[in-house]
């Protein structure tokens, strides 16, 4: 229904294809830097591990986990998980990567606002990402535009959550490159390699947002056409 319709392409396209680039710059910054070796020689695990040591913070376990760009923060578990290309790499995109995911721990220790607020957020978009397409296709199936509009409230919580996400991440990537810099865990032209990594990095998280943005947009446009 929605690929055929010229109002959905109209919206969407212009999504799509951020989305595909942003995708395609992360996976080609992030190949051409994890070619880079770092002067100090230091793994995504010895980056994470010193970081934490330096910041006095303990009790975060450093694992790896399987997969490519699979690197993340586990508030619940308090582990960071590098990827396997990340956790025993010397290389610059390792060492931004490493630095990033400190980066929501020192969120996390310090008590964040966002990063809670996108916490509180996960169970609300769980529901709203499942139960929000169908209660506005359903209810413009059955002419029942209120049900669409509920369907509209439940959908608005993954965009909510997909916007709190740009300054947990801006956050922990502006934290990760003070700290390699500071911490002289790259040195010198190094830097603008860590940066490009994490700049690629951000891009997808605006993208995803825009998309969700252009979702939500085009479920209210079929219910006004109901109208």
């Amino acid at each position: 229904m929605f690929y055929f319709d010229p109002i959905y392409l109209l919206l969407m396209l212009p999504g799509m294809a951020l989305m595909f680039l942003a995708q395609s710059k992360v996976k080609g910054t992030y190949r051409r830097y994890s070619q880079v070796q770092s002067t100090m020689g230091m793994t995504g695990a010895q980056v994470a591990q010193t970081i934490l040591m330096k910041k006095g913070v303990s009790g975060i376990r450093i694992e790896p986990v399987a997969g490519e760009l699979t690197d993340h923060y586990d508030p619940s578990a308090k582990a960071v998980r590098l990827s396997e290309g990340i956790y025993n790499s010397t290389s610059l995109a390792a060492a931004a990567v490493a630095a990033h995911e400190c980066g929501h721990v020192l969120q996390d220790v310090e008590g964040y606002k966002f990063m809670n607020l996108r916490a509180a957020l996960v169970p609300a978009v769980n529901l709203g990402s499942r139960l929000g397409p169908i209660l506005i296709m359903a209810g413009l199936i059955l002419n029942f535009l209120n049900l669409a509009w509920i369907g509209i409230f439940f959908f608005a919580a993954v965009l909510l959550f997909h916007v709190v996400t740009l300054p947990v991440e801006f956050d922990a990537s502006g934290r990760a490159l003070r700290l390699i810099d500071e911490l002289g865990i790259l040195q010198g032209e190094e830097n603008k390699g860590a940066k490009a990594v994490l700049s690629a990095a951000a891009l997808t998280y605006v993208a995803t947002a825009f998309y969700a943005f252009l979702n939500l947009l085009y479920y209210i446009v079929l219910i006004n056409r109901r109208r």
